[in-house]
């Protein structure tokens, strides 16, 4: 499983609503707002992109205190007099595990901002992409674009005639040519983890080639170290007949 941290940023602003009477004696009324950014490994806020929804659960004296925002920043903005903490949950742009972070409103800075890192585990594709613009992806230049459509073809092994073929290994009760079959069997969420197994632990001598334009990847299984041989054997038997 491949796990991306990413380094988000909220930032809130309020103020006192002037001539509002107040609804509490001693605490003025007040508008405020909470927009969430992310931030590239250069320091910089970005628009958070990696991410279609996000939902504000607020104090339950509001009336339908959870609330969807579908388009970043994802401000919500609102009116009240008191302090409280609330669950901002954050939605990936694609299906998968939510991310909930703790936010503590109050009223002591007329604006403060609060910089969590969060962690999307196993991205698919797309949202590989998406965090790519704030700083790298293992795995994601391997795979070229990281082409999802099903026109993509799987991972070949090399071509028969690589002398690499020739060499002795210590994995010799391994059948490379099933691997190589088993691989082409596999669906598109697992073939991408063999990537990235195979870009995360390749060597100096490990052969691959990515033919973007044919969405291809070859790789010459008898090039890559025998931890990793391993590995995969193991990983594509468990998904597919071997």
């Amino acid at each position: 499983m491949t796990d991306i941290k990413r380094k988000i940023k909220v930032v809130t602003t309020q103020a006192v609503i002037e001539g509002r009477k107040a609804i509490v004696e001693g605490f003025p009324q007040r508008k405020w707002s909470i927009s969430i950014y992310m931030v590239n490994d250069k320091g910089e806020e970005v628009a958070a992109n990696a991410f279609d929804k996000v939902v504000y659960k607020l104090h339950p004296t509001f009336a339908n205190p959870n609330r969807a925002i579908k388009k970043p920043p994802f401000t919500i903005n609102e009116e009240g007099w008191g302090e409280f903490d609330m669950e901002v949950v954050l939605h990936p742009m694609e299906k998968g595990a939510e991310i909930s972070i703790k936010h503590d409103l109050n009223f002591q800075e007329a604006k403060y901002e609060n910089v969590h890192t969060v962690t999307f585990s196993n991205p698919k594709p797309n949202l590989m992409k998406v965090l790519a613009q704030t700083g790298p992806v293992p795995g994601l230049e391997t795979f070229g674009e990281a082409d999802t459509s099903s026109s993509r073809k799987p991972p070949k092994a090399a071509p028969e005639d690589k002398p690499s073929k020739k060499s002795s290994r210590g994995t010799k009760h391994i059948d490379m040519d099933k691997l190589a079959e088993g691989m082409t069997k596999l669906s598109e969420d697992d073939l991408l983890k063999v990537v990235q197994m195979i870009h995360e632990h390749k060597t100096q001598d490990t052969y691959v080639k990515n033919d973007v334009e044919q969405g291809e990847f070859h790789v010459d299984l008898y090039t890559l170290p025998d931890h990793l041989v391993k590995s995969l054997w193991s990983f594509v038997g468990s998904k597919v007949d071997l």
